[in-house]
C-alpha cells in the first residue's frame, strides 16, 4: 500500500505533463498549418493576379518569366542558407526573418514597375508564382510539423496541413478579380492593384507575429546539434546535414528536381497569363478559375492519407499523378476556354494527392536531427529544377507558339517520366509507419514480414561509403 501511495502522485505528475506537452504539441501543429494557409491565400491572390498586371504594364511574356525565374532562383539560395544555419540560428527566428521579406516584396510590387527593381525584389524577397508554394517556409515547416504529431499521425497531419493550404489559396485566387471589380464602382484599377499587394505584404506580417508564438519544441534537439557541429570538420559544415539515409535522400532529390522543373513550365501566374493571350479571359473569369481549380486540390487532400493507408504512400504519389499528368497534356490541345479549363479542373482532382505523401515519404526517412536539412535539400531540388522552366514557358508563349500550348505538353511528358522512375526506384522501399499499419491487417499477413529491410540496408551502405 505505501509503495502504491508513493506512486500515484509520479504517475499523476507524468500524466499532466504528457497532457501539457501534447497540447503544445497541437498549439504547435494548429499555429504551423494556420500560417501556411495565411501565405497560400496571398499567393493565391498574386498568383493569379502578377501576370495579367504585369502583362499589362506593357511587359512581355519572356519578361515575366525571366522575374518569375529569378524569385525561384533566390528561393534556391535562401533554402540552402536555411539547410546550413537555421537549426543554429532558430527555426522560429528563421520564419520571422522571412516572413518580414515576403512582406517587402508585396510593399515594393505594390508602389513601382520599374523592372529592375522588380528583379531585385523578386530575388531577395518572396514572391508567390503559384498557389502551390516552393518558397524556403517549406522546410522549416515540414521539419516543425513532423515533431509535433506522433508517427502514425504524420501523413493525416501532412494532409491537413495542405488541405488548408488549397482552401485558402482558393479564396486568394478568388479574391484577384477585386480590381476588376472595383472599376465597375468607379475605383480605378491602380488603387484595386495596390490594394491587393499591400494586402499580401499584410498577411506577411501576421504569418511573422505567429511565428513568435511558437513554442521552443518545435526546434531542433539542442543536444544533437551541439554533438554534430563538434564531431564536424569545417568544410562540412557546408554540406546539409543527411545522415545515414543520405544515399536514399538525394536520388529523391535528383527526382524531384525533374518534376519541379516541369511544374516551373505550369505555375499558375503563366498559366493565368496563358488563359489571358490566348482566350481572351478576363481577370475576374480567371480567379473563378484558379479558385476552382485550388478547391479541388483541396478536395484531393482529403483523399490521400485514406488512399495512402490503403495502398501506401510510394503508390499513392505514383498512381494518382501519373493521370493528372496526361490531363495536362491534353489542355494544350483544347480549341476553346471551356473546355480547357473544364480538363485543368479536371486534373486537379488528383494532381495534389502526392504532395502530402511526399512529405510523410521524405521525413520518415530521416531521424529528427537530419529533417530541416532533408526538407531543404529535397526543397533546393525543386528550387533548382523549378528556377529556369519559367523563362522558358514565356518564351514559348510568344507570338504563333502560344497557340501551340508547348509548356502543357513538355509539362506533362516530364512529370509522367519522374513518376514512372519514382515507382521504378522506390517500389521496393518500406516504411515503418506503413509497416506498424500492415501488420495490423489480418487480410495481408504476408506483408510483414519486410520491415524496412531496403531503407535499413540502404542506410548502412551510405554509413560504410561515408566512414570508409
Amino acid at each position: 500500500m505505501r509503495g502504491s501511495d508513493f506512486g500515484e502522485p509520479h504517475e499523476v505528475t507524468d500524466r499532466a505533463q504528457a497532457g501539457t506537452h501534447e497540447q503544445s504539441n497541437r498549439a504547435d501543429a494548429r499555429l504551423i498549418i494556420v500560417m501556411r494557409g495565411l501565405r497560400s491565400f496571398a499567393y493565391g491572390l498574386l498568383a493569379v493576379l502578377l501576370g495579367v498586371v504585369l502583362s499589362r504594364a506593357g511587359l512581355s511574356p519572356a519578361a515575366i518569366g525571366t522575374i518569375v525565374t529569378v524569385s525561384l532562383v533566390g528561393d534556391f539560395f535562401s533554402t540552402y542558407l536555411i539547410s546550413l544555419f537555421a537549426d543554429r540560428w532558430g527555426r522560429r527566428r528563421t520564419l520571422v526573418l522571412l516572413a518580414l521579406l515576403m512582406a517587402g516584396t508585396g510593399v515594393v510590387f505594390g508602389l513601382t514597375s520599374v523592372y529592375p527593381v522588380l528583379l531585385l525584389a523578386a530575388f531577395f524577397g518572396t514572391l508567390g508564382t503559384s498557389a502551390s508554394e516552393t518558397a524556403p517556409f517549406l522546410p522549416l515547416e515540414q521539419a516543425m510539423l513532423t515533431q509535433t504529431g506522433a508517427l502514425e499521425r504524420r501523413t493525416a497531419l501532412f494532409a491537413r496541413y495542405n488541405l488548408v493550404a488549397s482552401f485558402a489559396g482558393a479564396l486568394g485566387a478568388l479574391l484577384a478579380g477585386l480590381p476588376d471589380l472595383l472599376t465597375r464602382v468607379g475605383v480605378p484599377e491602380a488603387v484595386g492593384i495596390r490594394l491587393a499587394f499591400g494586402g499580401y505584404a499584410a498577411v506577411a506580417l501576421v504569418v511573422a507575429a505567429l511565428a513568435l508564438r511558437l513554442s521552443p519544441v518545435v526546434e531542433t534537439p539542442a543536444r544533437a546539434q551541439q554533438h554534430q557541429e563538434h564531431q564536424e570538420q569545417l568544410w562540412l559544415r557546408l554540406v546539409p546535414r543527411l545522415g545515414r539515409a543520405r544515399g536514399i535522400v538525394l536520388r529523391l532529390t535528383a527526382l524531384f528536381s525533374v518534376d519541379a522543373l516541369a511544374g516551373g513550365l505550369v505555375v499558375q501566374s503563366l498559366m493565368a497569363l496563358y488563359f489571358h493571350l490566348r482566350f481572351g479571359v478576363p481577370l475576374a473569369l480567371l480567379a473563378a478559375l484558379f479558385f476552382g481549380a485550388n478547391a479541388l486540390s483541396a478536395l484531393s487532400f482529403l483523399a490521400a492519407a485514406p488512399l495512402a493507408r490503403r495502398i501506401g504512400l510510394l503508390n499513392t504519389m505514383v498512381f494518382t499523378h501519373l493521370p493528372s499528368n496526361v490531363l495536362l497534356v491534353l489542355v494544350a490541345f483544347a480549341p476553346t476556354f471551356p473546355l480547357a479549363a473544364g480538363l485543368l479542373l479536371l486534373r486537379q482532382l488528383l494532381s495534389q494527392m502526392d504532395v502530402p505523401t511526399r512529405q510523410a515519404y521524405t521525413m520518415a526517412l530521416v531521424t529528427p536531427e537530419a529533417r530541416t536539412a532533408t526538407a531543404s535539400v529535397t526543397s533546393l531540388a525543386r528550387s533548382a529544377g523549378s528556377a529556369t522552366s519559367p523563362i522558358v514557358s514565356g518564351l514559348l508563349l510568344q507570338g504563333p507558339l502560344l497557340l501551340l500550348g508547348l509548356p502543357f505538353i513538355l509539362a506533362g511528358t516530364l512529370k509522367a517520366a519522374y513518376d514512372c522512375s519514382l515507382w521504378m526506384l522506390f517500389r521496393h522501399t518500406h516504411l515503418a509507419e506503413e509497416q506498424s499499419h500492415q501488420m495490423q491487417e489480418p487480410d495481408h499477413p504476408g506483408q510483414s514480414a519486410h520491415v524496412q529491410a531496403d531503407t535499413a540496408r540502404a542506410q548502412e551502405d551510405d554509413e560504410r561509403s561515408t566512414h570508409g
